[in-house]
């Protein structure tokens, strides 16, 4: 099954966007009028130009206000097309998109429409072209993928033939399942967008917020099940409008575009096995078992506090690495990797960013399999050279320049951490209390976000939530959690649409390092809190004018208040549950640590609690000198 993309979805010339579109993988293209009347060079130079790409031109569009003209418009309708049609013969393209009418002039009248088409199509077959009907969702007398249909129909002529755009039906609220009546071999182009869940004009809808399938809230999967049930063999493609795409990379954009489109084809034949989709075989969503190990880049004098952070949360230094400058931290489940050397990727990220998290260990079913499914994704194989007696443990470049390794219990992966640290790597530690990694916070870009979250979902079992805007002082951030069902496996993304927000200081200060915080779970805060002062953790202040609002808020006793307030916990409630958190002070760059209970199935992350946390993070780095925006 051939896979395409239209070249109005990217930012660029047309040069700079068939270069994105071949290096991501695509078959073909679908070449908008523009792109092509804007480049300097002849229509049979730019078609080989495109062909040299390994690129095919699957349609040439749109041509617009065709059908149902009265007569004297009508004749210009006909000059029009044969004008295009010379134009497409230069190209090497045969088949041309024409979009239901909005000219205000237009007759209705399924004949009349029906007509005007058997009439091209008689002219198209002449030149060995094709002509598809689409049907606009605001076409001002088709906007229905089944008039359109009823016209072709009509029509009845080998050279016409209807294009279906998943958002023109979806948006309008159309039955994907009524495009299962309609004949495979009639169907001659299919087009994917997908597009978040808001209620305006559709026109300004489809031209503004469209993006790719799976980022947004219309039911693409169906919409493409049901077209390959017809037997539809020919391209998919996506047609994006965004205007956050266009500000955005074209590699970055071609990138995902392709990850989604694959990933939706293999979501269609896992939901329908008996359709045919030409697909090379991947494994599907991968499961996650948990959070491995968390790994920092960090050296010098930025280790020693590093570590001594580490102690003052009560994690132990349990083993050296067999070759490298490495020391494995652990206390319960929890494994963090300090990572000091200077010629690895590890040293690179340290040079990049400064302290960071580099590198993020999963624990999966199929370690083998996850990096099969990544790469076929579009993702890109990681490996460095090995120390003695070091394992090559699988891994995939993450996102803002991380790592994601893979562990299983398979072979030698089985048994990582004692070949590479030793028996040391065995030691319980109970430190204090800390027992698991609940979350990771990642932060980006806003125009980031939906890239971040699209490389997740495709590749791992998980769902994601509603995103939802945090209050800074100086901004707003957009936040949202994804995580598997089981709760295994948890990533909030946080994107920044101003250097001013805390978020928006972290990424200027720390050149986009893509970890801002690790949220540690305890089974009683109370107690973790009391161990930590013990070990002097030095918890982040929190306004007093915080726990008076709480006792507004919520029915907490007294003395449970007294105590949050003297170690700067802060509370979260929803339907289920309860929930306890408490931050570090930030280091290296605006990074902290949160420490939290979850109680009686609380599923949030305390969101409330987000801008009085912000408040006093920025309040306190004012007062350190550390730089916050």
């Amino acid at each position: 099954m051939k896979t395409s993309i239209a070249t109005v979805s990217i930012a660029g010339n047309l040069r700079e966007k068939l270069g994105a579109i071949a290096d991501a993988g695509f078959d073909g293209i679908e070449i908008f009028e523009q792109d092509f009347i804007a480049d300097a060079g002849s229509p049979r130079d730019v078609g080989r130009m495109i062909r040299d790409h390994g690129l095919e031109i699957t349609l040439f569009q749109p041509f617009r206000d065709f059908e149902g003209l009265p007569a004297g418009l009508r004749a210009k309708a006909f000059d029009r097309a044969e004008r295009k049609f010379d134009l497409m013969q230069d190209l090497g393209t045969d088949l041309i998109l024409l979009c239901s009418s909005v000219h205000p002039e237009a007759l209705g009248g399924i004949d009349r429409a029906a007509a005007d088409f058997a009439e091209l199509g008689d002219r198209a077959a002449r030149r060995g072209l094709r002509v598809g009907y689409e049907a606009l969702a605001w076409g001002r007398h088709v906007n229905d993928h089944r008039d359109a249909w009823e016209v072709v129909r009509r029509a009845d002529h080998p050279n016409v033939g209807l294009i279906l755009d998943s958002f023109h039906t979806l948006a309008r609220k159309i039955d994907p399942d009524t495009i299962r009546r309609i004949p495979g071999d009639r169907i001659f182009f299919v087009q994917l967008a997908d597009a978040p869940a808001i209620d305006m004009d559709l026109l300004y809808w489809s031209r503004h917020f469209r993006n790719m399938p799976g980022e947004g809230d219309l039911p693409v999967e169906a919409f493409t099940r049901a077209v390959l049930a017809t037997g539809y063999a020919g391209p998919v493609s996506l047609e994006i409008f965004n205007d956050q795409f266009r500000g955005s990379s074209a590699r970055t954009i071609t990138r995902d575009g392709y990850r989604a489109l694959i990933a939706t084809l293999d979501d269609v034949r896992r939901s329908e096995p008996e359709l045919t989709v030409d697909l090379p075989p991947m494994p599907a969503r991968i499961p996650v078992q948990g959070i491995a190990f968390v790994e920092f880049a960090t050296r010098n004098g930025e280790a020693q506090s590093l570590k001594q952070l580490l102690a003052a949360l009560g994690f132990e230094a349990v083993a050296s690495h067999i070759a490298k400058d490495i020391t494995l931290w652990q206390q319960g489940g929890i494994r963090i990797v300090v990572n000091e050397e200077a010629d690895d990727f590890a040293g690179t990220a340290f040079n990049v960013h400064g302290t960071n998290v580099c590198d993020i260990g999963l624990s999966v079913d199929s370690a083998a399999d996850t990096v099969v499914r990544a790469t076929a994704l579009g993702a890109s194989p990681f490996s460095q050279p090995l120390g003695p007696g070091q394992l090559d443990i699988p891994a995939i470049r993450g996102l803002g320049g991380s790592v994601l390794h893979f562990l299983d219990d398979t072979g030698k992966l089985a048994d990582v951490w004692s070949i590479e640290f030793g028996a040391g790597s065995a030691r319980d530690v109970t430190g204090a209390g800390l027992v698991a990694i609940d979350h990771i916070a990642q932060t980006m870009t806003y125009g980031e976000m939906l890239s971040w979250s699209l490389f997740y979902t495709s590749l791992f079992r998980m769902g994601k939530s509603p995103m939802v805007d945090v209050v800074d002082p100086d901004g707003l951030v957009r936040s949202q959690a994804l995580e598997t069902d089981t709760g295994s496996f948890r990533i909030t993304l946080n994107g920044a649409e101003s250097h001013r927000t805390l978020a928006g200081a972290f990424l200027s200060e720390s050149f986009g390092a893509p970890v801002q915080h690790l949220a540690l779970a305890t089974n009683d805060i109370f107690a973790t809190a009391a161990a930590l002062a013990d070990r002097g953790f030095e918890a982040l202040p929190i306004s007093q004018n915080y726990y008076a609002d709480l006792a507004a808020r919520f029915d907490i006793p007294a003395d449970t208040l007294d105590r949050m307030r003297a170690a700067n916990i802060l509370y979260d409630e929803d339907a289920h549950g309860a929930f306890y958190q408490l931050y570090s002070r930030p280091f290296a760059n605006g990074m902290f640590i949160e420490i939290l209970e979850r109680r009686n199935g609380y599923a949030g992350y305390g969101a409330p609690n987000a801008p009085f946390r912000i408040a006093a993070q920025k309040r306190f780095m004012r007062q350190s000198g550390i730089p916050s925006r």
